[in-house]
């Protein structure tokens, strides 16, 4: 005879509930401060890049909220308070998010309308892959024991900086202008640079996701680790150009030819190398 937990059962149950409870709340808050109807893209106009956006924003608000679920239990009721208090937060975060990187990081041209208006794809994987990459860094934050809201604030600020710093170091290694393709409509450049985005995110969320020590610590720690995924991306950039496609130039693939296939892979290999780090760091 199966032996059940009803505790167990009931909390379960709770959660899910309270996931689709909260995955309501983060579709009416997008669209409360999106400042076109999203409803009439995705149907209306059938807008691929508005999809591709969404789709980033829907999986950032489950990491939240797995990130969020995943943190040490305080009793039933309270960890519904608390799910939902931090999802809450980071949904915040998360639309904080997407004007950071409006400003920032694709500071050239307006990321809205070119979703929007042209129906720029390579624009809708960029803010996806921003929704997706600030997410792993709050769930990080939010995870382990010790921290708390003021916690999972700095972190997410320190990470909004370190994409920031990649973006601009990304710039310089490439001999192409990583706005002005994305900006053109390049997905194989949105899909390589919206790739080490998330790959960034997944070793910060590594570094974030223990247990907080102290300031000195764990910000020590994450500067490290940050540092070392700038040097490590790199190299993996070099390793997909020299060995993975041998017979053919990265950079000429993707601003050139415009080749989907080789920034698809490029992702791949960012976020595949990235999660190696995870499983080392975590």
């Amino acid at each position: 005879m199966i032996d059940l937990d009803i505790d167990l059962l009931l909390r379960g149950a709770s959660m899910l509930l309270l996931f689709v409870l909260l995955f309501v709340v983060a579709k009416y808050l997008k669209r409360l401060l999106t400042p076109y109807n999203i409803e009439q893209e995705l149907t209306g106009d059938d807008n691929l890049a508005q999809a591709t956006s969404l789709a980033g924003y829907y999986i950032g608000f489950t990491i939240l909220f797995c990130g969020a679920y995943l943190g040490p239990s305080q009793g039933w009721l309270t960890d519904l308070v608390v799910v939902s208090g931090y999802t809450l937060l980071g949904l915040v975060l998360l639309n904080i998010s997407r004007h950071l990187n409006d400003r920032f990081i694709l500071h050239a041209f307006s990321v809205a309308a070119a979703i929007r208006d042209q129906h720029n794809q390579a624009a809708g994987v960029i803010q996806g892959a921003n929704y997706i990459a600030s997410a792993l860094v709050v769930a990080g934050a939010i995870h382990g024991e010790g921290g708390g809201v003021a916690t999972a604030l700095v972190f997410y600020a320190i990470g909004q900086v370190a994409l920031l710093l990649f973006s601009q170091l990304y710039e310089k290694l490439t001999p192409y202008r990583i706005q002005n393709e994305i900006e053109k409509g390049n997905l194989a450049a949105g899909l390589g640079f919206g790739g080490s985005m998330v790959a960034l995110s997944i070793v910060i969320m590594a570094s974030v996701n223990g247990d907080f020590v102290s300031w000195t610590y764990n910000l020590s720690w994450v500067a490290i680790n940050i540092l070392g995924v700038f040097l490590y991306l790199i190299v993996v950039r070099v390793f997909f150009d020299k060995v993975v496609i041998s017979r053919d130039d990265l950079n000429k693939e993707i601003a050139h030819d415009r080749n989907v296939g080789a920034g698809l892979l490029e992702f791949a290999m960012a976020v595949s190398f990235a999660s190696v780090l995870y499983f080392m760091i975590g």
